[in-house]
């Protein structure tokens, strides 16, 4: 079975839908930045910190790389990783991607708090959440469906990921 890749901003429910839609269809849940943290043994937060972006970014793609040669998973695609074109192709060849988005103040509400989000430690983080998603929005329109999760409960957008699925 092709994978189900789940991209979009941080705070819009890749992971939390994620788990529910692999019980749901029997299938792997990967969350790539887990992944990551065991490939490197360190949190993300703490790479971005010690090694920077472009690092992490370059180990992001090789997770991608081993995640896309798999089959049968439903995979938590960072926040940045589509940024990456070579990434995007890779989901593709071997999945469909679900784009789920959010509104700028939905995604801080649900991501305030969180200090292991490296992206949003910034003196302005809903400045910062509206800027980055304008940058990404090219990106996050290449999957091949778009879910908005602003009002929606995790097992609102899991059905409607199984409709586009059947």
């Amino acid at each position: 079975m092709k994978n189900v890749v789940l991209v979009g901003f941080m705070g819009t429910g890749k992971t939390a839908v994620g788990k529910v839609l692999a019980r749901r269809l029997g299938m792997k849940f990967v969350d790539m930045d887990d992944a990551i943290e065991v490939r490197e043994g360190m949190k993300i937060s703490d790479i971005f910190e010690k090694k920077g972006e472009p690092y992490f970014r370059s180990v992001e793609k090789a997770a991608v790389n081993d995640i896309s040669s798999q089959s049968g998973l439903v995979v938590a695609a960072g926040g940045g990783a589509v940024i990456d074109e070579e990434n995007i192709r890779n989901f593709k060849s071997g999945g469909v991607i679900f784009c789920l988005v959010a509104t700028p103040d939905r995604i801080f509400e649900r991501t305030k708090g969180h200090i292991h989000r490296p992206l949003l430690n910034v003196s302005d983080p809903k400045e910062k959440i509206s800027e980055l998603l304008a940058k990404r929005a090219q990106y996050y329109a290449r999957a091949d469906y778009r879910i908005d999760t602003t009002d929606l409960p995790v097992d609102g957008v899991v059905d409607k990921i199984m409709e586009y699925l059947k």
